[in-house]
């Protein structure tokens, strides 16, 4: 069976609150837990209305002290906006409260737009042509190797797996050279998914944190116990998506619309077809036979779940129709 996770971005819906979405974000952990998910991410972001794990190592402590089995992490941290002794820090403290639980996903992108980048770091000196020396400093502060001089505490010695993030080539390339896994974010940047993929493994060098190469892939799912429902409560992130699209801005989640495709130009309708191209949205059947085929396509080692719905209990049963379909379908 091919390993399947969930990456929750906490989102916060209109009329709703910041303190909702964070007790949703750990039932929705536990909920995971119970269904066989192999691990637990949300995502640094900042700026932005709808999301409310901008406190990233904060949120995952939260849903730490909900869970006792699933990995938990980020997915990612942005490390433009950080110093890497300070992530260590942060994730060795995580590592302490959850041993042998906590995965660390890192990035280059800065998670917010410059203006709010600027009022994180002051500054923006430190950017994504940093993250290759970063990653290795973050590394060293982990294995404790006395490289830097510095000896991170808590930190030093921290049992937290490192992954690579990207959306580009660039990310596949380093986590190839040292030797980690890939995370891919083709559930909303699938442009340079096959190519990324292909470097990645191409290129894989063995370390002592991974044999071989492993490649996890987002993938959107919205299931519902029919299509009609599932395109219903997909349109909520639809909405979403559309508006940073347009606007550049990040919304609350909105309620969903019936026919709100239909109602869209064509504009509208062809940043929801690339967006959305590693999906599916659909009845029990449908929603297999979709990760069915891109599993086929891209044979991922693990799907990174995702999905955001206004109702919380319908996201629930989404998380249900996809473990089902996960442990159903062949392994790629």
């Amino acid at each position: 069976m091919t390993a399947y996770s969930l990456l929750d971005l906490v989102p916060v819906v209109q009329g709703g609150t910041v303190g909702q979405a964070l007790a949703n974000a750990a039932d929705l952990a536990a909920h995971a837990e119970k269904l066989g998910f192999q691990r637990y991410w949300m995502a640094e972001h900042h700026g932005m209305e709808g999301i409310a794990s901008a406190a990233t190592a904060v949120v995952i402590a939260h849903v730490g002290h909900a869970t006792s089995t699933i990995r938990i992490g980020a997915g990612g941290i942005m490390l433009p906006n950080h110093s890497p002794l300070q992530v260590a820090e942060a994730f060795g403290t995580l590592d302490a409260l959850f041993p042998g639980r906590i995965d660390l996903g890192l990035g280059r992108a800065p998670g917010s737009d410059q203006r709010v980048s600027a009022a994180i770091r002051r500054n923006l000196e430190s950017d994504g042509n940093d993250f290759p020396q970063d990653v290795m400093e973050l590394q060293s502060y982990f294995a404790d190797d006395g490289r830097t001089g510095i000896r991170a505490t808590p930190g030093a010695g921290a049992n937290v797996k490192l992954w690579i993030l990207g959306s580009s080539t660039f990310g596949a390339q380093l986590a190839a050279a040292l030797g980690l896994p890939y995370a891919f974010a083709s559930h909303f940047a699938p442009g340079q998914m096959d190519e990324a993929i292909a470097v990645y493994r191409r290129n894989f060098r063995p370390s002592e944190a991974l044999a071989k190469p492993h490649v996890m892939l987002g993938f959107n799912v919205f299931g519902a116990d029919s299509d009609e429902e599932a395109e219903y409560l997909a349109s909520s992130q639809q909405q979403a998506f559309v508006a940073i699209r347009t606007t550049g801005r990040g919304i609350q989640l909105p309620p969903p619309v019936r026919g709100y495709r239909e109602s869209l130009g064509t504009q509208g309708n062809a940043v929801l077809d690339h967006v959305l191209s590693a999906s599916a949205i659909g009845g029990p059947a449908k929603v297999r036979r979709e990760i069915e085929a891109f599993l086929e396509r891209t044979q991922a080692d693990e799907l990174m779940l995702t999905s955001a719905m206004f109702d919380h209990q319908a996201r629930k049963r989404s998380l249900e129709i996809a473990a089902e379909a996960m442990r159903a379908v062949e392994p790629a």
